[in-house]
């Protein structure tokens, strides 16, 4: 990538019609951290590889609890992503005290996308530099999206975003069969585990690096960090 004259600003269309600043955008989700997301008929997980910058730093977090029944994890700018969690949060709340009822997984997802549209679109702003996995548990069963600054969300059966993300997705491309079956959430947290290991590096997965979780028919959103990940390595 290299600047030239139609990358200024988010609402110029180059002459072969693409908006450089968006696609910037998503270059910088693959300047974070792996994270894989993945869902069965019963149950949604995500895992997540956390960084710190040196030893004396750390860990950062990654995987954020938006409501009882819905969360996210970043790849990318994390303060964008906290932005974007607190908006989620914000909907969630509003849906529980004027409806009476849970935002829906669907729902949140085009919420989402229409924040980051507007940011392609008028002058002023920027788009987000972040990639979102979101899962959640709603009336029609688990869900997996996947948010883009673009301004598009996908609903997923598995998905990996960040850094030398390939790997993980290609392994879940070929359990595919596999763990859409699942009935235990442990069995699909351990698929997600070995997902996230295609990925690596240098780095070796402990519990100080390793962030999960998981939401479903039977288990409100939940986080597993430090000695809780320890069963699944």
């Amino acid at each position: 990538m290299f600047r030239n004259n139609y990358d200024g600003d988010t609402v110029t269309f180059s002459p072969t019609g693409r908006l450089f600043q968006v696609e910037y955008a998503l270059e910088a989700i693959k300047q974070g951290s792996v994270t894989v997301g993945l869902r069965s008929s019963k149950y949604a997980v995500l895992v997540a590889l956390k960084r710190n910058a040196d030893e004396l730093s750390s860990y950062q977090k990654k995987i954020i609890k938006c409501d009882e029944h819905l969360g996210l994890s970043l790849a990318g700018l994390a303060p964008d992503a906290r932005v974007l969690s607190n908006y989620l949060r914000q909907q969630c709340n509003y849906s529980n005290l004027v409806y009476n009822r849970k935002l829906s997984v669907e729902k949140a997802g085009h919420l989402l996308s229409d924040k980051a549209q507007k940011n392609t679109q008028s002058y002023g702003g920027r788009p987000y530099g972040v990639g979102l996995l979101i899962i959640g548990y709603d009336n029609s069963g688990p869900h997996l999206l996947e948010f883009q600054p673009s301004g598009n969300t996908l609903e997923l059966y598995g998905s990996a975003i960040g850094a030398r993300s390939q790997g993980s997705k290609t392994y879940l491309e070929r359990v595919l069969n596999d763990f859409t079956k699942m009935e235990e959430v442990d069995e699909l947290i351990k698929t997600g585990v070995e997902a996230i290991r295609q990925s690596l590096k240098d780095e070796t997965l402990s519990v100080d690096n390793l962030s999960i979780a998981a939401v479903g028919e039977d288990l409100s959103f939940t986080i597993y960090d430090g000695e809780k990940v320890r069963p699944y390595l």
